[in-house]
Order: C-alpha cells, then sequence, then structure tokens
C-alpha cells in the first residue's frame, strides 16, 4: 500500500526558476513530478504594498513521508523570502499512480548538485 499521497503547491518568479527547482526536487526524490504551470498571474499583498506579478506555478507530488525534506529544500532553493508551499493531502487517486508517488519517493534517485 502507498503512503499518504500531498500535492503541493509553489509559485515561482520564472521558468527559469521554476525548471531548476522542479529537477533538483525530482533528482533528490523528494517529490515524484513536478509539473509546472506557466502563465499564472497573482495579486497579493507584501509588505504593504498591493503587488501583481507573473509567475509559474509548480504542483509537485510527494508522500506525507518527504513533505518536511522536500519543504525545507524548497526554501532553501527558492528565491522568495517567504515562498508559497500549500501541501494538500491527496483523498483517492489511482492506485497505481499512487504506488508509482511512493516509488519515487523512496529514496533520491541520483545526488543532486548543491543548489542555493
Amino acid at each position: 500500500m502507498a503512503a499518504p499521497a500531498h500535492i503541493v503547491y509553489c509559485t515561482c518568479p520564472d521558468l527559469d526558476c521554476a525548471e531548476r527547482i522542479a529537477a533538483l526536487l525530482v533528482q533528490e526524490g523528494l517529490a515524484a513530478c513536478v509539473t509546472l504551470l506557466p502563465g499564472a498571474k497573482s495579486f497579493y499583498h507584501w509588505e504593504g504594498n498591493l503587488c501583481q506579478d507573473a509567475e509559474v506555478l509548480l504542483m509537485m507530488k510527494t508522500t506525507s513521508a518527504r513533505l518536511p525534506e522536500l519543504q525545507a529544500r524548497l526554501c532553501q532553493a527558492h528565491p522568495y523570502e517567504v515562498p508559497e508551499l500549500l501541501a494538500v493531502a491527496v483523498s483517492a487517486g489511482l492506485d497505481q499512480y499512487l504506488e508509482w508517488i511512493d516509488t519515487c519517493t523512496a529514496k533520491p534517485l541520483s545526488p543532486a548538485p548543491d543548489t542555493p
């Protein structure tokens, strides 16, 4: 039986940053898959100002067991002072897909280069 899965959402300032973080998390086995959705536009308050930015949304698939490590690595690699990180528990899914997430995140696939 597969470990409980999560979908983790995060925005990045541009495609280069999103691709770098996605590759890093998958290479280190912290996410089984990261889907990049360019074209997002975010409106938010920051330091007393209303801001709007074009961003790339990352949808990361991981397990509850790897979630703390994913969170730590994402904060380390992300350029934002406070990156968006929202984890949503998966209540149901195709068993084979959930098992694949579990298998891919069971251990790192290969060592990742040092990335800030």
